[in-house]
């Protein structure tokens, strides 16, 4: 397990404090309606579109192009749904919740409340062994200690990880399920429900069969390679925190930044600036580029380790660290 390399200064206290003063100098926090306006006009637009093309094409298997561009628009819509989870879109937590619940639970099958409430967890304490959902043993494991006793598909998981994301859709279904039936939300299930059944119906009137099958598991597939290599680069393989890091340090040093262009900054949402996304949450998403010298200057200045790379080497450094998690069980 890797673990944190810098240790707080005696005044490490202040670090975080003089940073938001720069940004709020810059102006960075403040919101940015036209920007979402134009993003959720998008994202809506690409739902329809393939729905509309969905039930034009009919009954051929060139619905299965369709089920990849839906794919597509369902990850982009999860995206979204994470902006508002943050209230990066609406300042206060009632219409950020109601959008969320029509981006999340209706238009995606994903439970908002469920999304929220693990996520939040994981911004408290990302890449803590014991306190981010997101690192916890699973069916993937993330650190040496957890892997002891661990058979087969830890031995070899780096192999198995993009197989796996496949059924990272899938798997938050099933997760957004339990949670919903957990803590009793109604309007939350009910929404669920009626995403569930009109999508299975949908399938089962315009498809034969065959074709439902097979597009069910290209629409599924895609959507959750996409959504895992949207979230795969901003922090596997980074060190693990042990409790002593101030704020700005356990939110630095445990966060990748991923470089690229419009193109990269579209397709993953803005979280290809994890960095700065980890230290303001509700910073709009257009702003993020705009605060990511500013951030990275400051980190120089007190001596924290700032991490960018490509795209590429984010995948291959998430790969490296899941196969040496493994390298015990290797050996044996």
């Amino acid at each position: 397990m890797t673990t944190m390399a810098e240790r707080p200064r005696a005044t490490a206290g202040s670090d975080f404090a003089e940073l938001g003063r720069r940004i709020n100098a810059a102006g960075l926090l403040q919101r940015r309606p036209g920007y979402y306006v134009a993003r959720l006009s998008l994202v809506a637009a690409a739902l329809v579109g393939g729905w509309t093309a969905f039930f034009v094409i009919g009954s051929s298997w060139w619905t299965l192009a369709v089920a990849v561009v839906l794919a597509v628009a369902f990850a982009q819509t999860a995206l979204v749904a994470h902006d508002l989870a943050h209230r990066q879109v609406f300042r206060t937590n009632k219409p950020s919740s109601r959008a969320g619940l029509i981006a999340g639970n209706l238009a995606i099958g994903m439970s908002y409340g469920y999304w929220m409430d693990k996520h939040t967890k994981h911004h408290a304490n990302p890449n803590h062994d014991d306190l981010d959902p997101d690192v916890g043993p699973g069916v993937l494991v993330w650190s040496r200690e957890n892997a002891a006793g661990r058979g087969f598909l830890t031995r070899y998981q780096a192999y198995f990880f993009f197989p796996l994301l496949t059924l990272l859709g899938l798997s938050l279904k099933r997760d957004s399920v339990r949670w919903v039936l957990e803590k009793r939300n109604r309007v939350e299930a009910a929404l669920l429900a009626i995403h569930f059944v009109a999508y299975v119906s949908a399938l089962l009137i315009v498809l034969s069969p065959l074709q439902a099958l097979a597009f069910f598991v290209v629409h599924q597939a895609v959507f959750g390679v996409y959504l895992g290599m949207t979230f795969a680069p901003n922090h596997k393989g980074m060190p693990h925190p042990d409790g002593n890091e101030d704020f700005l340090r356990k939110q630095v040093l445990t966060s990748r930044n991923v470089r690229g262009g419009w193109l990269v900054d579209a397709a993953l949402g803005g979280l290809n600036y994890q960095i700065e996304h980890h230290l303001f949450p509700a910073m709009p998403t257009p702003n993020l580029r705009k605060a990511q010298p500013i951030v990275q200057q400051y980190c120089a200045e007190i001596g924290v380790s700032y991490e960018m790379t490509s795209l590429t080497d984010s995948y291959g450094q998430a790969l490296r660290h899941l196969h040496d998690v493994g390298a015990d069980l290797r050996r044996r």
